[in-house]
């Protein structure tokens, strides 16, 4: 089925697929105000694009001719088949990781100043206090970086060199999986990974078929079965491969992973054999065999698998914190260059005045603190820490260390389904005859119903034994009398036991070698070790529940099955034709025959919807399916209709011309079908339940109730996804559920749209297919649309979509998303997202290895986000205002000083004063704010409303940054008025009067920002200042000893401090009593 655009789509539209998202941003604001608001950077980023393109031109992608074993026959050139997930090679490495750094304004604004000291005139202080902070903080960015890519390195490198068995002329030769060429012909065996996208040719398994998991593709964690080009598989031998002169010839390569287009012909026999290909025949990359050897010949390597082709490439993450402070100091830079330019101005531009500007620059330079970027550093790795010690979310990994404050602001959470929201563990729970329902309570009665015809069948099978008539010939010919309930539940049970693709899989026991031990030992079909494997888990609920009452499935074929009766007795039944389920028909069939009585049976089962018609009426079977539905239990409709071997002979023939005819085949081949489904005997409602992960419902409410909006992306099919919906509260009970009725063409879309757009405080139930067209033509209503429902499930989602999906979302409504999911078909979305999430679940590691932040179980995303999120945005926020209400404070200081001495370009504070302020005089009470709280963790869990307030980013915004603003400027004018007015006759006096109140006021401050003490916060303040007492001793050069052990300096650092910092207590108390913050009425 296809599950992304059609095929004309992808061909004619390519270029308009890829420019989507783009469409609407290009009408920006043109001109200078353009220019300035990041139109240089545009137009730089643009200028690499396009010599990047020019240097790595894309090459066109062409359907080819693969002979089989010569790959040197190959025209063309093709991508080597290596796997490469590095960001950087060993030249792009630095240059790449310091233009990361430096397109941040900060840290390029540093670079300038730093790089300003080695000029003699400019010099101000002490190299060291310039080039120390800012070569720490690129130390440890290229550290971390350079570890990140060698891990990357180290996985792609055992990838790549995994060992195949590549099958030449000479016979078998050892090749590493990045050697491997189109053309090869290379043999997988069982639990190995498949190296590239092939098509499958041999098997050792006897029935010509194997099966395949696909998990790490697209999700979903059951088999499919493979079936092997049968030209192929006949031959005798493994090495007469290469006595017949074959081709395959192959559709260029795309990014659907759910259809393929080729043929297969053998040119050397008269005359030539052609076979067409189809999904069946195709092993694609990154796959795992699960059954048998497979052999298979190479048809894309590299970036041209499907598995490559359908993954994005990961993009450095950048938190809206960082971005918001980005804002805020390019606001200071603004501020500095005024004050400099009032500075120079009220000097009245004498002498070389540039010069004495850009000495005020580097006097003020401290209003934007390097120590900012040092401080959000460290305290991010803090934040990750306290994650991963959390004893309450167990396995907690944060593998992106940078973006823990987003865990605050997420607005959307997009969800996979199953093994995220669902264990994808099928549980059978109801069983519906009409009159009777059974349910886990009364399975045993099923199993006492069913001893009962097979007992009887027995005897009389042993009474006919030595004639030679088939023992149930006699009952059929009787006349139709009203059926019991036993013989109901008989063919209820065999129905269900033979109308599925479920194959029984025997794991070899120990001892047991040879193969043809093997086969001899398979006639014992022993139950302990036999596990069942099929395209759908629900297939396997079913199957595994006839094996609970008594009718066990132990061989299965493509022409026979084989069941097991209660008594041990072996029904043998041979498949005559099978109707596999598709996405369109919702439905599957199978005819067999009895072996024992020659009877046909065509058996069919299917979605209510696709059935009620197909059956014969009845009064219970809608009202049923509703009832099963509400509980979220997945119901299916099974039916039989017996045919006469006329009957079978006529549709045979009709069948056969069908499935020859080359226009409109599927057409031909569904009315052929549809002539048999009439008028079926209705038989049984089955319901099976998805279980779903733990405690997932009071999750979803606690996001639902801070404000997050959840959308469901998922493979599955719509019945499906819609009723985990239901069942998990992603949908409330009274909502309504919108269903987006399939759309193909523009006009469609706009008539479903506008249905949509008519109904109020709906869900939204929308396919891939419908999806993509309408995103096609109507991409910004529909996102508008969808924004304003409570909840969006997309079934049928390929890996591509559900990351186009993550974008679209950040485009058009500008808010935080977060992706999390289990399998490696999430990879795109997580890696798209703004944060991602993974869970290491049954789909395998490769979700939670790509992810930001890899957890074991749905239920513990609540406290990452209520907690952890929480708490790290608003300390971050509080630390960031922090540390430039420090700068500034010193700034203001130094324009105060510097007007009073005829605004000269002296720094107030000399060399070490400086780098002892912003280090070891301040840093560690200023940094224990990372370990401030405003209510407990059990609070924030219990109120998840309080998380709604921070995605307004009220915590940091121009109002706060102002508010800090004003109160260094008011701090920063008293500290220094205040020591000018008390100094006596000596300047140096000055400077140990306003630089030791500035440190008391400092440390009083960070007392009156926090709002929980933690013991390491008075340690750190008792500390801080120990350290500053005790150095002072050593400051001969700054301050005299003799002054500072007096009373006067002990009254005026006093007074001054008092001064500065009454007053804004006095503030903050008042604003606690009159309008008190949300979270405190709760710890009142």
């Amino acid at each position: 089925m296809p599950l992304m655009m059609s095929e004309e789509g992808f061909e004619n539209d390519e270029s308009d697929y890829h420019t989507l998202p783009r469409a609407r941003v290009t009408r920006r604001r043109r001109g200078l105000e353009w220019f300035v608001c990041g139109g240089w950077k545009f137009l730089c980023t643009s200028c690499c694009d396009w010599l990047i393109n020019i240097c790595q031109r894309k090459r066109e992608l062409k359907a080819r001719t693969v002979w089989l074993g010569y790959p040197e026959k190959c025209e063309e050139k093709h991508p080597r088949n290596s796997i490469k997930n590095q960001k950087y090679n060993v030249f792009t490495f630095i240059p790449g990781v310091l233009y990361e750094q430096f397109k941040f304004f900060l840290n390029l604004y540093f670079l300038v100043v730093s790089c300003s000291q080695f000029v003699p005139a400019l010099k101000i202080g002490y190299l060291y206090t310039y080039w120390a902070p800012l070569g720490f903080v690129l130390a440890v960015t290229i550290m971390r970086e350079a570890i990140d890519e060698f891990r990357r390195f180290q996985r792609d490198k055992e990838v790549n060199s995994q060992l195949y068995s590549k099958l030449t002329v000479r016979g078998k030769v050892q090749v590493k999986s990045s050697d491997i060429q189109v053309g090869d012909l290379i043999i997988v065996e069982k639990n190995q990974r498949i190296p590239s996208d092939m098509v499958f040719l041999r098997t050792s398994e006897k029935a010509g078929s194997c099966f395949i998991r696909t998990d790490q593709l697209d999700g979903e964690t059951d088999w499919k079965l493979k079936v092997a080009v049968s030209c192929t598989q006949r031959l005798p031998a493994l090495g007469d491969l290469f006595s017949i002169s074959a081709y395959v010839y192959a559709q260029k390569p795309q990014l659907d992973i759910h259809s393929f287009e080729g043929t297969f012909t053998r040119e050397d026999c008269d005359p030539p054999i052609h076979e067409s290909l189809s999904i069946e025949n195709t092993l694609w990359a990154s796959t795992i065999v699960a059954s048998g050897t497979v052999i298979g010949v190479v048809i894309y390597t590299g970036k041209e698998t499907r598995s490559v082709m359908n993954t994005s490439n990961p993009k450095n993450k950048v938190g809206l914190l960082d971005l918001e402070l980005n804002q805020l100091t390019k606001a200071l830079f603004v501020a500095l260059v005024a004050l400099s330019v009032v500075m120079v101005t009220l000097q009245g531009f004498v002498g070389s005045w540039y010069r004495n500007l850009f000495r005020f620059l580097l006097l003020f330079s401290y209003i934007i603190p390097i120590s900012l970027r040092v401080n959000l550093d460290m305290g991010k790795a803090a934040y990750g820490w306290m994650i991963m010690k959390d004893e309450s979310i167990p396995g907690t990994v944060v593998r992106t260390s940078t973006i823990p404050e987003e865990l605050g602001r997420l607005v959307y959470l997009l969800t996979d389904k199953t093994g995220t929201l669902t264990q994808n563990e099928m549980v059978f729970k109801r069983l519906h005859l009409g009159t009777v329902s059974y349910g886990a309570d009364t399975m045993d009665e099923i199993q006492s119903h069913l001893r009962n015809p097979y007992s009887q069948m027995q005897s009389q099978a042993s009474g006919n034994a030595t004639g030679s008539t088939p023992p149930r010939k006699a009952q059929s010919s009787a006349p139709k009398v009203r059926k019991s309930v036993s013989s109901r539940v008989h063919e209820a049970v065999k129905a269900i036991a033979l109308c599925h693709n479920v194959t029984p899989v025997y794991e070899p026991r120990a001892g047991v070698i040879a193969e043809a031990e093997y086969a001899e030992a398979d006639q014992d079909f022993s139950d302990g070790n036999r596990t069942y494997q099929a395209a759908s888990p629900d297939e396997v609920a079913l199957v595994q529940w006839t094996e609970s009452v008594g009718l066990t499935l132990v061989r299965r074929d493509l022409a026979s099955v084989q069941l097991r009766t209660p008594s041990g007795q072996i029904l043998t039944y041979c498949i005559l034709q099978m109707f596999p389920f598709t996405s369109e028909s919702k439905r599957m069939g199978v005819i067999v025959r009895d072996e024992s009585t020659a009877e046909i049976t065509f058996y069919m089962k299917g979605a209510d919807v696709a059935m009620s018609s197909i059956v014969q009426y009845n009064d219970w079977l809608e009202e049923e399916c509703g009832n099963m539905a509400r509980e979220g239990l997945r119901t299916l409709v099974v039916a039989k209709r017996a045919l006469t071997e006329e009957q079978y002979q006529d549709f045979e023939s009709r069948y056969s011309q069908a499935k020859l005819s080359i226009h409109d085949r599927a057409l031909k081949v569904a009315a052929v079908v549809e002539s048999l489904e009439r008028e079926m005997e209705l038989l049984c409602l089955t319901g099976v339940e998805d279980q779903l992960q733990a405690d997932v419902r009071p999750t979803l409410e606690m996001l639902r109730n801070a404000g997050i909006k959840i959308w469901m992306l998922t493979g599955d099919k719509l019945e499906t996804a819609t009723c985990i919906a239901k069942s998990s509260h992603l949908v409330s009970r009274a909502q309504d559920i919108h269903v987006f009725r399939p759309v193909t063409s523009r006009g469609e879309a706009h008539l479903e749209l506008n249905a949509f757009r008519r109904k109020h405080d709906c869900a939204l139930v929308i396919s891939g297919d419908s999806l993509e067209v309408c995103l096609k033509y109507y991409e910004h209503e529909l996102v508008e649309l969808a924004c304003q429902c409570p909840a969006v499930v997309c079934c049928r989602c390929s890996p591509t979509q559900k990351a186009h999906i993550v974008k679209l979302l950040q485009q058009h409504a500008g808010r935080r998303t977060c992706a999390i999911g289990d399998g490696g078909n999430d990879v795109s979305m997580i890696q798209a997202a703004d944060c991602g999430i993974g869970i290491e679940g049954k789909e395998g590691r490769q979700a939670s290895l790509a992810a930001d932040f890899s957890i074991t179980q749905f239920k513990h995303i609540g406290r990452l986000l209520m907690v952890h999120g929480r708490s790290s945005y608003k300390r971050s926020a509080a630390l960031g205002q922090f540390v430039m209400h420090r700068g500034l404070i010193i700034s203001t200081m130094q324009a105060v000083f510097s007007s009073v001495f005829y605004f000269a370009s002296v720094p107030l504070y000399q060399g070490f004063l400086m780098v002892g302020y912003a280090t070891l005089y301040t840093m560690f009470p200023v940094f224990s704010l990372v370990l401030d709280q405003d209510v407990k963790p059990d609070m924030a869990m219990l109120y998840p409303e309080l998380y709604k307030d921070l995605t307004k980013g009220r915590s940091l915004s121009f109002k706060t940054f102002l508010v800090w603003v004003l109160i260094s400027i008011y701090q920063g004018g008293i500290l220094m008025y205040g020591a000018l007015l008390l100094f006596e006759s000596e300047f140096v006096h000055v400077v140990a009067i306003s630089f030791t109140a500035l440190i008391l006021t400092e440390l009083l401050m960070v007392a009156l920002t926090v709002r929980t003490w933690h013991w390491l916060m008075a340690v750190a303040e008792v500390l801080s200042l120990g350290c500053y007492v005790a150095s002072l001793a050593f400051l001969n050069e700054y301050f005299d000893v003799a002054f500072i052990t007096t009373v006067t300096f002990v009254w005026k650092v006093s007074a001054i401090t008092v001064v500065s910092c009454l007053p804004l207590y006095v503030l903050k108390y008042l604003k606690r009593k009159l309008s008190p913050p949300s979270y405190s009425k709760l710890t009142s």
